[in-house]
């Protein structure tokens, strides 16, 4: 069995039906990710999401912030949401696929501008929730799972995922704090980066451009901030991945572009 997982930040679901019949025409997911849906649960493009083939969904969302959804062609179980620092964000869902997989679909907070959580709180708040993360995960090392977490988690943790690693060294997703804390968490569970397993970390590969440049393409100012992590146990089933830069140049397009990978089970 071939399993095809998609992660794609939306920037307002409802905004992108354009885009989203392409991911699945041309990616073809059999479970696509999504986050900041932007939408409570009830406004969700459910009838949409139906016709283009995902009988099975487990929406997760607010008004106009935040939000994360897993859409799937295969029936999935047990799904649930959880909350971080006290917060109720719509930032994390789960649930599990065929075969025992166990899927967690994570938005982590970008962090406002300054990197300093004594003086910005919404950097404090990322930094906590990634705190809490690698704790979660730290306990259950070992219990042989197999794990995919996914999304977008706002860091750009290698030199190569970032336009410019000396520039960007005091810029809020690419700081050392921020990069060692997503290191840490990774560690935590023994996670491979699924992406950077193929492509690799030698090759500048961005998944992220502002909508503020005047020609992203021509500019290429990008970060990698979307990732797919793999455990353990699932890691050697992985047989591809890809970032569809191409997305970003769509009509009325996310800032983010979807990231795939592909499992051989």
């Amino acid at each position: 069995m071939r399993l095809r997982i998609t992660t794609w930040n939306a920037n307002s679901i409802r905004l992108r039906a354009k885009a989203l019949r392409r991911i699945v025409e041309e990616i073809r997911p059999d479970v696509l990710c999504l986050q900041e849906t932007k939408v409570e649960d009830a406004k969700f493009p459910h009838d949409l999401v139906s016709a283009l083939g995902f009988p099975y969904r487990w929406v997760h969302g607010q008004k106009a912030y935040h939000g994360v959804a897993i859409l799937s062609k295969l029936p999935i179980e047990e799904p649930r949401a959880m909350k971080w620092c006290g917060v109720e964000d719509c930032r994390h869902a789960l649930c599990r696929l065929p075969g025992g997989i166990e899927l967690h679909d994570l938005y982590i907070p970008a962090g406002g501008d300054v990197p300093d959580p004594e003086t910005n709180p919404k950097f404090a708040h990322k930094l906590a929730m990634v705190r809490e993360l690698t704790r979660w995960f730290a306990a259950r090392k070992g219990d042989g799972a197999k794990l995919v977490l996914l999304g977008d988690l706002n860091i750009a943790p290698l030199e190569n995922d970032v336009w410019s690693h000396k520039q960007l060294l005091d810029v809020v997703s690419h700081t050392p704090v921020e990069t060692e804390a997503l290191a840490a968490m990774q560690e935590a569970y023994g996670f491979t980066d699924a992406v950077r397993t193929v492509i690799p970390p030698e090759k500048k590969l961005y998944t992220w451009w502002s909508y503020r440049a005047r020609d992203w393409s021509a500019s290429d100012r990008g970060r990698r901030l979307d990732h797919i992590w793999l455990s353990p146990a699932l890691a050697p089933t992985l047989v591809a991945a890809e970032v569809r830069r191409d997305a970003r140049g769509w009509e009325d397009p996310s800032d983010h572009v979807p990231v795939t990978v592909e499992l051989d089970l």
